[in-house]
C-alpha cells in the first residue's frame, strides 16, 4: 500500500512538472492548468475536481457533487491507484500521448474510467442510485456507457472511446485496450449473468461486437469490426462476422504492443 502511494506521489508530480512547464507556451489554458492541475496538493483531489466539474448537472450544486466524488475517490484507495495504473497505460500505449497530463486533462476515455470507478464503489456500497446517475452522465457528457456493476481491472487504455458500451455483468481484466465503438453486451433480455468475461493483455480492435456470456482468453486479439459469439481461446486472434480464430496473438501482450495486423502463422 505505501509502494502504490509513493507511485501515486511520483506521477502527481511529474504531472505537475509537466503543467509547469506547458502553461507557459499558451496564452490561453494559464487559467485551465490551475484550476484542474496547479491548485491541487494531491492526485486524489484533483481527480475528484475532473470528475465532478466535467459531470456536474443542475441536478447538484458543484462544490457539494466535487465534495462527494472526493469522499469517494479518499475511502477507497484502490480508485486512485487504478487511475495511475491506467494512465501510464496511456502514455505508454498511445503514440498520440506525449504527457502525462494530457489524458488527465483531455482524453475522455481516462476520465469516463475514472467515472465508472467512483460509480463502482458507490454502487458495491450500496449507493445504488447515485451510481447510477454517474452512469448516466457519463454516457450524456462523453458517449460512453459502462454500467457501475461491471468488474474492470487496471491499467486499462480505453482509445478514443466513443461509443463504448460494457454492461452490467461484463468482467475485463488487467492490461486491456479496447478501441471506440466496442460493445461488451448481451444477446437479448434474459437477466443475470449475461456479458462477456474479457482476460488480462487483451486487444480489442474498433468496432467489435462482443456479445453474450463468453470469455476473452488471456492475451487474446479481437479484430476491428468483429462479431465475436464464442469464447475465444488464450493467445489467439479472431476476425470476422461471426468472428472466427484466424492465428496466434503473435506476442505476449498485444494490449501493449496495440499490433492490430492480422499476419499469417
Amino acid at each position: 500500500m505505501k509502494q502504490n502511494g509513493i507511485k501515486i506521489e511520483k506521477i502527481w508530480e511529474t504531472i505537475c512538472k509537466e503543467a509547469q512547464v506547458s502553461l507557459k507556451k499558451s496564452n490561453y489554458m494559464k487559467k485551465y492548468f490551475e484550476e484542474n492541475i496547479l491548485s491541487h496538493d494531491r492526485f486524489a483531489d484533483a481527480l475528484s475536481y475532473k470528475i465532478g466539474a466535467k459531470l456536474c448537472s443542475p441536478d447538484f450544486e458543484l462544490s457539494g457533487f466535487i465534495s462527494i466524488i472526493r469522499e469517494q475517490v479518499n475511502k477507497f484507495a484502490n480508485i486512485c491507484e487504478y487511475a495511475v495504473d491506467d494512465l501510464i497505460a496511456f502514455y505508454e500505449r498511445d503514440p498520440a500521448c506525449h504527457w502525462f497530463y494530457q489524458p488527465f486533462l483531455f482524453y475522455k476515455g481516462f476520465i469516463a474510467l475514472q467515472t465508472y470507478r467512483v460509480a463502482n464503489a458507490l454502487y458495491t456500497n450500496g449507493d445504488i442510485d447515485l451510481a447510477l446517475f454517474l452512469q448516466m452522465r457519463m454516457s450524456e457528457v462523453f458517449n460512453i456507457d459502462i454500467h457501475p456493476a461491471a468488474k474492470i481491472g487496471k491499467g486499462i487504455m480505453l482509445d478514443h472511446a466513443h461509443s463504448l458500451v460494457i454492461g452490467e455483468t461484463a468482467e475485463v481484466g488487467d492490461n486491456v485496450s479496447i478501441l471506440h465503438a466496442v460493445t461488451l453486451g448481451g444477446t437479448g433480455k434474459v437477466r443475470g449473468d449475461r456479458h462477456p468475461k474479457i482476460g488480462n493483455n487483451v486487444l480489442i480492435g474498433a468496432g467489435a461486437k462482443i456479445l453474450g456470456n463468453i470469455s476473452v482468453g488471456d492475451c487474446s486479439r479481437v479484430a476491428a469490426g468483429s462479431l465475436v459469439l464464442k469464447s475465444v481461446h488464450s493467445f489467439k486472434t479472431v476476425a470476422g462476422v461471426p468472428a472466427k480464430e484466424v492465428g496466434t496473438s503473435g506476442c505476449p501482450e498485444p494490449s501493449k504492443t496495440m499490433d492490430q495486423l492480422l499476419k499469417k502463422n
